[in-house]
């Protein structure tokens, strides 16, 4: 085998090392990843021609989960994997978001950056090394990309912040960041927390930073050796002379006038009508014709920029800081067991909760052996007519599963436990209506339905989301609250802040620029913390302040029992068949986990107390002069057998039928007759005897 060079620097207690020129030689770049003994195929592979008929870079980052890196065998009958995991895709998106600004923007060739997880080391998360792998990759290809970046991890445990954790503490810790820099910036961060203070938060992201910058260092070493001469490619950049011949048809105060409108309809309908009469006036011109539409929308975003820039202005009119209108209302759809509807602006997000038993859990079938099942479930929907467009559903697509990840995070850390709150929830978004940050009205939304539903969660969390415009130096820039759709297409930032009063819950924060400096940062972070409080306060709370303390009449009723663990063998009989009788009787649901915690759930409380009630017979130590009542279910010559409770029978000797002798059972009792009955202890063979006489 030919020669290959290993690269190697230690990181956070574990080495990280890279082989170059060992494998994958024909991608246009290949990083072989180990860190501790995680290993990771990292490969980016770009197109020689641009795609045709774009206005977009096609980017695509697809992270691969085998199974066999963690000695596992692929659930399913073809035993093979198949349609990415949610993890898989939420660490896609993760890798995506912060390389994708630092491809050349008037780049068109198909670029796929690959992570093929190969090994798992439950102390290196292979999420990361993916990450760091595809970053590399692409900074020593021939890809035009202006790399290095590079991402930390944080976790925390007893309040202390642990770099790159491993994954027990990662799913158990109290904070998951993960902060991706570029030179000496921010350039992405995304993190689900136990209501962090801001000050905390901040201080965790820069001590990634920091980590980050030495990677960086690192990377730059190998890139001097390894790096490849940047291919040329085709630009797709729009002519200049092309501007300028647009602004003698649509002025500039007239493009102003058709952009800055608070109704989005409105809007849109004014720049067709303006992007018409280009097109009209310039349809001779075989050069210029195909691209109007991309130089109308550049020739939009610059206006909105420098307005909101130069004169403070927003589309809508409002001020920097101010919030669309906003609305909040519960219990808007009949028979589910909870709902309520966020409104804020041209955003619309209704959340419905259903309640189950914890046997209704999502199984998980990953990596990572800490987390086999989820009891909270957030889904996001997006349907087309939200923003007045047509087009079929093909089910989720990874930007609404990141959504309903993004909410989910932001729920759980005030969510009850299952000791408190035995049941398992799905929480699903519906957009009605969208004009940007739907993700984090979704979270106000499902704060307020979860309250509806009788959930007992420990406070309400609500989310916002902050824009940037920025103009040539650092210290030239704008944040803006609570962006709107426009503003999230032609502005710097999307930073949505997800938390309580207390603190932090999610961050989610990319951007289309070369990095953040701390000020912006720091200011994104408190205009979020501002606006998060005055929805709760004045809005949420006048919908629904607290949790219902009861659930409502359609949502399952559970009552959990606890029963000696050794005598769960009992309730649940041989193959089932004790359990399932008691399910058969009663018609409810039953669910036992190892530690002896029973839950019983149905919607008839009389068949819930009944389910107890034989539950508790058969687990209950019986004692001689207990009485009981239960079914003859065998008479034989010398007496009858009694089911006092699925599984559990006693024998009433001939004797003991009656106050008088008698010479047939048959003459007193038959199958099925109820009856009350003493307990008299246990004969020689262990078996329970009761008498029908004494129980009278």
């Amino acid at each position: 085998m030919a020669d290959y060079r290993t690269y190697s620097m230690e990181l956070a207690g574990k080495t990280l090392s890279v082989d170059i020129g060992r494998v994958g030689k024909q991608a246009n770049g290949c990083a072989f990843m180990h860190y501790g003994e995680t290993t990771v195929l990292c490969t980016a592979t770009a197109s020689k021609q641009p795609r045709e008929g774009i206005d977009f870079f096609p980017l695509s980052v697809e992270y691969e989960e085998k199974f066999y890196s963690a000695g596992k065998m692929p659930g399913g009958f073809n035993k093979r994997e198949g349609k990415a995991s949610e993890n898989a895709v939420l660490t896609s998106r993760v890798i995506d978001r912060p390389m994708r600004p630092l491809f050349p923007k008037d780049y068109r060739n198909d670029v796929t950056l690959d992570a093929m997880v190969m090994s798992v080391d439950p102390t290196a998360r292979p999420e990361l090394v993916g990450m760091l792998g595809c970053a590399l990759a692409t900074t020593i290809s021939d890809i035009p990309f202006d790399g290095p970046c590079a991402m930390t991890q944080i976790g925390m445990q007893d309040g202390k912040f642990i770099v790159n954790p491993d994954q027990a503490t990662w799913d158990k810790g109290d904070m998951r960041l993960t902060v991706a820099s570029v030179g000496q910036k921010v350039i992405m961060i995304e993190a689900g927390c136990n209501e962090i203070p801001d000050d905390k938060m901040l201080e965790a992201i820069y001590m990634a930073h920091d980590v980050n910058l030495k990677v960086i260092e690192f990377f730059k070493e190998i890139a001097e050796k390894e790096g490849k001469p940047k291919h040329s490619y085709v630009s797709c950049a729009v002519p200049e002379a092309l501007f300028e011949e647009i602004k003698k048809i649509v002025p500039p105060e007239e493009m102003e006038k058709a952009t800055f409108n608070d109704d989005k309809q409105a809007r849109e309908e004014a720049v067709a009508e303006a992007t018409a009469k280009v097109e009209e006036a310039l349809k001779d011109n075989e050069e210029w014709a195909p691209i109007i539409g991309e130089a109308m929308y550049q020739y939009q975003k610059k206006t909105v920029r420098k307005m909101i820039l130069k004169d403070h202005k927003r589309p809508d009119g409002r001020d920097i800081k101010q919030i669309r209108p906003l609305a909040a209302e519960i219990d808007i759809i009949p028979r589910v067991h909870g709902s309520a509807m966020f409104t804020r602006g041209q955003t619309q997000i209704c959340d419905v909760i259903t309640l189950a038993p914890l046997s209704e859990k999502q199984k998980v079938d990953g990596l990572d052996e800490n987390i086999t099942e989820k009891r909270y479930i957030h889904q996001y929907n997006f349907p087309s007519y939200s923003v007045g467009e047509t087009k079929v559903s093909r089910g989720p697509g990874r930007r609404e599963i990141g959504h309903g990840a993004l909410a989910e995070r932001a729920m759980l850390p005030v969510l009850p436990s299952e000791a408190e709150f035995p049941y398992a929830i799905r929480a699903v978004s519906e957009t009605f209506e969208s004009n940007g940050s739907t993700s984090q009205a979704s979270i106000c939304a499902s704060s307020m339905a979860l309250m509806a539903a009788g959930v007992p969660v420990k406070d309400q969390v609500a989310g916002i989301s902050c824009g940037l415009v920025t103009g040539d130096t650092d210290d030239d820039f704008i944040v803006l609250t609570d962006i709107q759709g426009l503003e999230d297409f032609f502005g710097d930032m999307d930073f949505k802040v997800a938390g309580t009063h207390k603190g932090i819950t999610a961050i989610q924060m990319d951007i289309k620029i070369h990095g953040l400096t701390r000020p912006i940062v720091e200011q994104a972070i408190s205009q979020c913390h501002e606006a998060r409080d005055f929805i709760m306060e004045n809005v949420m709370k006048n919908a629904i302040a607290e949790p219902r303390k009861e659930l409502g009449k359609y949502a399952p009723k559970i009552v959990q029992i606890q029963i000696d663990p050794e005598k769960i063998g009992e309730v649940v009989g041989q193959r089932g068949k004790t359990i399932n009788e008691i399910i058969a009787r009663t018609g409810v649901k039953i669910d036992i986990t190892d530690d002896g915690a029973v839950s019983v759930c149905g919607q008839d409380k009389a068949s819930m107390d009944k389910a107890i009630e034989m539950i508790q017979m058969i687990v209950t130590d019986y004692e001689e002069g207990q009485f009981y009542e239960g079914n003859v279910v065998s008479i034989k010559e010398f007496g009858a057998f009694v089911e006092f409770a699925p599984g559990k029978e006693g024998m009433v000797h001939i004797s003991r039928i009656a106050n008088r002798r008698i010479n047939r059972v048959e003459d007193e009792l038959t199958l099925g007759d109820h009856v009350r009955v003493k307990c008299l202890g246990k004969d020689k063979m262990g078996r329970m005897v009761f008498s029908i006489k004494d129980a009278k």
